[in-house]
């Protein structure tokens, strides 16, 4: 079950034996089923999650009432209300499984633990935590300078499982656009 997180770190940073009993000892292998909010605004986080299998995304709702996706997780990688759970602050995001997913969860305090006693775990936090600034800094560009058709492009080119795996309402709340203006842009690709 950790394979796929210790291959992850060896890419990025030399793993020694310590640190895989460390990684095994401290992300605990968790399912949960489709639809399942793992954790809800207005709590503080628990846990940043790795993706193993399955897809996930963050949402909040607006002042109407409607939810907005903000982040869509596909496998490997991290999720959690980032800036939430770093601050140990109440979140105002849900973090929800959208299909079946096998994750490896931390607690902030196990992670603290890990980062402060492992230069592997303290260099690829680092990494992690640059990867998310730059994405994040992207997907703000993407928003601000894209057509919504040019964004929807780049998100099949870039992440194609997705199509397969994700409500569409939820990949036209991520990319800033209502689902019939979604439908509109797929059926102008398909001619």
């Amino acid at each position: 079950m950790h394979d796929q997180l210790l291959n992850l770190i060896a890419t990025k940073v030399a793993l020694a034996d310590y640190d895989k009993e460390l990684c095994e000892k401290y992300f605990e292998p968790v399912s949960f089923s489709k639809n399942k909010i793992i954790e809800q605004e207005g709590i503080v986080p628990k846990y940043l999650y790795f993706v193993v299998s399955g897809f996930m995304r963050l949402f909040h709702y607006n002042n109407s009432g409607d939810e907005i996706t903000t982040h869509i997780n596909c496998p490997p990688g991290f999720i959690t209300s980032y800036s939430h759970f770093i601050n140990f602050t109440k979140s105002n995001e849900n973090v929800e499984c959208i299909t079946e997913c096998v994750l490896l969860r931390i607690a902030k305090v196990d992670l603290d633990f890990l980062v402060q006693n492992s230069s592997v775990f303290r260099d690829f936090s680092t990494w992690v935590f640059q990867q998310s600034i730059t994405y994040n800094e992207n997907r703000s560009k993407d928003l601000a300078t894209l057509t919504a058709e040019q964004r929807y492009k780049k998100l099949i080119n870039n992440y194609p499982q997705i199509l397969h795996n994700v409500p569409l309402q939820y990949i036209a709340s991520f990319l800033g656009m209502n689902p019939k203006s979604l439908s509109r842009i797929r059926k102008q690709m398909i001619k």
